[in-house]
């Protein structure tokens, strides 16, 4: 047997999931640009983007690590940045001073609302636009069940539309 003939080396599943890789990686290399040229990393833009779509605009900071696959330390550090930059601040959940909020800010949506255009036009160019309609349909919903399985805490306090 050759190298080349090893059926498990040619399995789908390993297809499957170095394309899923490469496009993850190749993404956020044309995504960076947008972020960095205003001052914001892809975490900051990705907190920011789950807080500003979460009710309230906020989102307990347990909630926002299980969302950004932070350690609770780790989800500490990102919103202290944040919050010395006045894009969020800490609000302490009524009732129970133990539970902290982390809440997006009017600078902070301001933020956003400046990263987001150019964000946008880098998704449609290099994600959304390069699909059909009907293919972007299918990758959504195929995304929220391997999502909703390998990450189920990703879900809470999001307000999906879909």
């Amino acid at each position: 047997m050759t190298e080349t003939d090893d059926p498990l080396f040619d399995d789908p599943r390993l297809t499957a999931a170095g394309l899923l890789f490469e496009a993850h990686q190749g993404l956020v290399a044309r995504l960076t640009p947008t972020w960095r040229a205003k001052g914001l990393s892809g975490l900051d833009v990705n907190a920011l983007m789950r807080l500003s779509r979460s009710p309230g605009r906020r989102l307990r900071m347990s909630d926002l690590a299980a969302q950004t696959m932070l350690s609770t330390s780790g989800v500490t550090r990102l919103v202290d940045r944040l919050e010395k930059a006045g894009l969020v601040e800490r609000q302490t959940a009524p009732g129970d001073r133990r539970g902290t909020f982390a809440e997006l800010t009017e600078a902070g949506a301001e933020a956003l609302r400046d990263v987001l255009p150019g964000y946008l036009e880098a998704l449609d160019r290099w994600f959304t636009g390069v699909l059909t309609h009907k293919q972007l349909e299918g990758l959504l919903e195929g995304l929220r069940v391997v999502r909703d399985t390998v990450h189920p805490d990703a879900v809470i306090g999001i307000d999906d539309p879909s």
